[in-house]
């Protein structure tokens, strides 16, 4: 059988990009980073691939808002290649800044839909950039085919635009994955567990098929025990807990 192949989206400021490319790798997907002029030059396809990431970073240093070059490179010059990838049942992923470029672009909450964007990531309430580990509860309701199986993660952030922002209506509509929780589960726990004030302490969202995702907080940092900050001194797993997101997405292309 044909290995899962995975390519990773490049743009200047990318930074997560190989931490990503390693998750994909180690979950068991063949990967591929291609850089935005790759593909808008036709040098790669996505049709080659089932699965594309958007990783975490500061594309294009976010000189405009967090993601937005890097969004409307994509809505503008990309648009039919994406629409066709997920129409035919590709996977995709942004962590971080591929969140701020997910929802600028239009790609999510509802893909293809022609509205006017939505939703976006503000500035932190507290005002600063947020580096640390937070805690978050998985939506069992979400149909999301990335976080199958899991009902908790404690994962890190660092951004410095996660706070999630809606239009009136859209939040009762949205396909919310994760919450914001302290460690007990409590997803009104507020700040600091909620690190950027976040409308209903959303960490992450999907579409209604599940199959397009996103995460302000970064997976591929904790993909083995030993990223753990408190590794030596709990019981020890075989994976991270951001693993089973890489690893959930590979499976269910080999499934389909």
């Amino acid at each position: 059988m044909a290995r899962v192949k995975t390519l990773i989206l490049r743009a200047p400021g990318t930074n997560c990009d190989e931490e990503t490319a390693f998750a994909f790798e180690q979950a068991g997907s063949q990967v591929e980073l291609a850089h935005i002029k790759e593909l808008l030059g036709h040098q790669k396809l996505l049709s080659s691939y089932q699965i594309m990431a958007i990783p975490g970073g500061f594309t294009y240093g976010d000189d405009i808002s967090a993601g937005k070059v890097l969004a409307n490179e994509i809505r503008l010059k990309l648009r039919e290649d994406i629409q066709g990838f997920i129409d035919s049942g590709g996977l995709v992923l942004g962590i971080c800044n591929g969140f701020q470029v997910l929802v600028k672009a239009g790609i999510l909450p509802r893909p293809a839909d022609g509205s006017p964007q939505q939703l976006t990531l503000a500035g932190n309430d507290s005002g600063v950039f947020e580096c640390r580990w937070v805690y978050l509860r998985v939506n069992q309701k979400s149909p999301c085919i990335f976080t199958k199986g899991m009902t908790s993660m404690y994962l890190p952030v660092a951004h410095g635009e996660g706070k999630v922002v809606a239009e009136p209506g859209i939040l009762e509509e949205l396909n919310v994955v994760l919450y914001y929780a302290d460690e007990t589960g409590n997803v009104q726990a507020g700040y600091p567990y909620n690190p950027n004030g976040s409308v209903d302490n959303i960490a992450g969202i999907c579409d209604a098929s599940g199959r397009i995702f996103a995460l302000m907080p970064h997976p591929e940092r904790f993909t083995r025990w030993t990223q753990h900050p408190r590794w030596t001194r709990e019981p020890p797993q075989k994976y991270g807990d951001g693993f089973h997101i890489f690893r959930n997405a590979v499976e269910w292309v080999e499934n389909a």
